[in-house]
């Protein structure tokens, strides 16, 4: 796999993350929310989806019971993803200093692939207006709007959905 930045490697190891990972995990979503959608979302927004501190314990459940693939590069985590067993993705998130490096793309291909093993007809995620494009990349299309309240603030994202292919 090439990078579309000049000088990075996008050679990415999928494996399913373990509990080991779950700090490491929060971090990156922070900072992913905290660096990489302040074009769609103010710091208020950024702060009431990704606050600072320790993960709440209700987060690492979450993350446990999703049961995420993890990306690393050179052993470093770089992003993580997972599918539902209903075809929803609940959490889909790239380290920014690995944006736009491959690593995205390793992990979407990996869960269509899961999702095509398991015989879904189709994928669904409530995504960021900041990950929409990449989501549409891959063929998703935005279904509905919403806004969420997350600890009293409103944030708005879309519904997206994939049909995936039965040829």
């Amino acid at each position: 796999m090439t990078s579309r930045r000049p000088g990075l490697m996008a050679t990415v190891d999928l494996r399913r993350a373990h509990d080991d990972d779950l700090p490491v995990l929060w971090a990156l979503f922070q900072a992913a929310v905290h660096r990489l959608t302040s074009a769609h979302y103010t710091a208020a927004q950024q702060v009431a989806w990704a606050p600072a501190g320790a993960p709440p314990a209700a987060w690492l459940a979450r993350v446990r019971a999703n049961a995420p693939w993890v990306a690393r590069r050179s052993e470093t985590i770089v992003g993580f993803a997972d599918l539902q067993a209903d075809g929803r993705v609940d959490m889909f998130f790239v380290a920014p200093e690995a944006a736009g490096t491959g690593v995205g793309r390793a992990l979407m291909q990996r869960l269509i692939a899961q999702a095509n093993d398991r015989g879904l007809v189709a994928m669904h995620a409530d995504v960021s207006l900041t990950a929409e494009p990449f989501f549409r990349h891959f063929g998703f299309r935005v279904i509905a709007r919403h806004t969420v309240i997350r600890r009293g603030v409103s944030l708005r994202n879309a519904r997206m959905a994939l049909s995936l292919g039965t040829s």
